[in-house]
C-alpha cells in the first residue's frame, strides 16, 4: 500500500506560511534530501491555493507527476491535474490503495490539517527552519484529536535546518 507523507517546511511555532501567505522564509540553498524524497513519490495531494501558486509560473515544477486538487471553488484544471470535490478521507484511501509510489501530502495548511486529524499520514518529513514566523498559518491549527508519532530519523545541516521524520504510531 502507498503511504501518505506530508514532507513540509515549518518554523520553530509551527507555521508553514507567513500571514501573507509567503514562504520566502524557506532555505533554498542546498537540496535538503529533495531530489531522494522526489524519487519515492508519484502523485502529490495539495489545496486550491497550493495548486494556483504551482501553476503560476509557466514552467511544470513536477514534470510526471500526477497532482491531486481537492478545491469546492476550482471548476477546470490544467492536466495532468485532477480535481477532487468529494470526501477527503474516501478518496485518499483509494489513492493510498492503487498501484504506484508514495503520495507527498504538498499542502497547505487547510488539507494538511484535515489529513492529519483524520489520521490519514503515514509519515511526517517536518524541515524545522530556525525562526519565528508569529502571525502565520499553523500547521497544526485545525486538529481536534490527539495523534501519537515515533520519531524515525534526525538530519542537522549546518544552516540550522533540522529535518524530523516521524511515523504514525500505530
Amino acid at each position: 500500500m502507498r503511504k501518505l507523507i506530508l514532507n513540509i517546511a515549518i518554523s520553530l511555532d509551527g507555521c508553514i506560511e507567513g500571514p501573507n501567505g509567503e514562504f520566502d522564509w524557506c532555505f533554498t540553498d542546498q537540496d535538503y534530501g529533495m531530489t531522494q524524497f522526489m524519487k519515492q513519490i508519484d502523485t502529490l495531494l495539495m489545496g486550491r491555493k497550493s495548486y494556483e501558486v504551482l501553476t503560476s509560473s509557466s514552467t511544470d515544477p513536477f514534470p510526471g507527476k500526477e497532482l491531486v486538487v481537492f478545491s469546492r471553488r476550482l471548476r477546470n484544471l490544467e492536466p495532468p491535474a485532477r480535481l477532487h470535490q468529494g470526501n477527503l478521507k474516501h478518496t485518499v484511501t483509494q489513492l493510498k490503495v492503487q498501484p504506484g509510489k508514495d503520495i507527498w501530502l504538498f499542502g497547505g495548511a487547510d488539507i494538511a490539517g484535515q489529513c492529519l486529524d483524520l489520521g490519514l499520514v503515514d509519515e511526517m518529513q517536518l524541515a524545522v527552519h530556525p525562526l519565528f514566523i508569529g502571525n502565520g498559518k499553523s500547521l497544526f491549527r485545525l486538529l481536534n484529536r490527539r495523534r501519537n508519532w515515533k520519531l524515525s530519523e534526525t538530519k542537522r545541516f549546518d544552516t540550522g535546518l533540522i529535518q524530523l521524520f516521524y511515523r504514525k504510531d500505530q
